[in-house]
This record gives structure tokens, C-alpha cells and sequence, in this order.
């Protein structure tokens, strides 16, 4: 089975390569799915809430609230301004909405004005105010092209003379 060369014999050895390791494979990193933050029934914030994440609001919050996106629980209540993404509302908020897309559950009351781009309201849902349509800024357009200017008006000038 294993044999050796007989001694005096010059058999080159060959050596094979080791086989190519792969590359490493390259970890990237996910960022952890965001969760969202709660205020829970139990809590009642008194000023206002900033962050650019998630929030879910079934307590209270006196004050303006600034959030990537909120959804408002049914035990849930604002007073004061909303400014987000998104916004799903099933409480209560009382103060101006400003959002690009609003959705009002059938639990929904809220009493001010809503400006969005798209708004959903199902049946049941309570809203006193304005709906104002956000508008886009309109992309640039060229420039009118100015008249030639008109030729200059003769001066004239009126004397009144007493008649008589």
C-alpha cells in the first residue's frame, strides 16, 4: 500500500497547491429594525416630543409632537400640534395636523385643521376643520419672455383756462 522509493532513486515529489481558500465572506451589518416607541396609557407627558423614529401615543401628551411617523391608540390623546410622515390616529387630538399621509379610524376625533397630501377617514371617525391639500412646490419653468418694450408716451401736458 505505501511504498518507499528505493534509496538512490531521485523521483522528483511533486507537490500540489493548496486548495484556493475562499474569501471571506463580508458580514454587512443590518440595522436593527426600528421599533417603535410607547407612551403608555398610564403616562402623561407635559411638553413637547421630538425624534425622527416611530411613536405610539396611548396616554397623553400636552404639547407638539415631531416624529417620523405616530399612531395615535384609542386610549391615546394629543393636545397640541402633530408634524410627521405619517399619521394613523384611533384617539383623540386637539391641535393642528400636519402630515403626508393621514389616516382617521372610526375611533378618530380630532379637532383642527389636517394639511396632508393624502387623507383617509372611515366611517365613525369624528374631524372638525379644515382639510388643506399640501401642495408640492412646482418644478421651475423657463423664464417668460419679456414684450418688446413700447415706445415712450408723448408728454403732454393739460393747462386748464377758465372758461368766460
Amino acid at each position: 500500500m505505501f511504498s518507499k522509493p528505493a534509496k538512490g532513486s531521485k523521483t522528483p515529489v511533486q507537490i500540489e497547491p493548496l486548495p484556493a481558500l475562499a474569501p471571506a465572506p463580508v458580514e454587512t451589518r443590518k440595522a436593527p429594525p426600528r421599533v417603535a416607541s410607547l407612551i403608555s396609557s398610564d403616562i402623561t407627558i407635559e411638553g413637547g416630543v421630538n425624534g425622527d423614529g416611530e411613536l405610539q401615543i396611548d396616554g397623553v401628551v400636552r404639547g407638539d409632537v415631531r416624529v417620523g411617523r405616530l399612531t395615535v391608540g384609542e386610549t391615546g390623546h394629543v393636545e397640541g400640534g402633530v408634524y410627521a410622515e405619517a399619521v394613523e390616529i384611533r384617539g383623540r387630538v386637539v391641535g393642528a395636523i400636519t402630515a403626508k399621509q393621514v389616516r382617521l379610524y372610526g375611533t378618530a376625533y380630532v379637532d383642527g385643521d389636517i394639511t396632508h397630501e393624502q387623507l383617509a377617514m372611515e366611517t365613525g371617525a369624528f374631524f372638525q376643520g379644515r382639510s388643506l391639500k399640501f401642495q408640492r412646490p412646482a418644478p421651475p419653468q423657463a423664464a417668460p419672455v419679456a414684450p418688446a418694450p413700447a415706445a415712450p408716451a408723448a408728454d403732454l401736458t393739460l393747462t386748464a383756462r377758465p372758461v368766460g
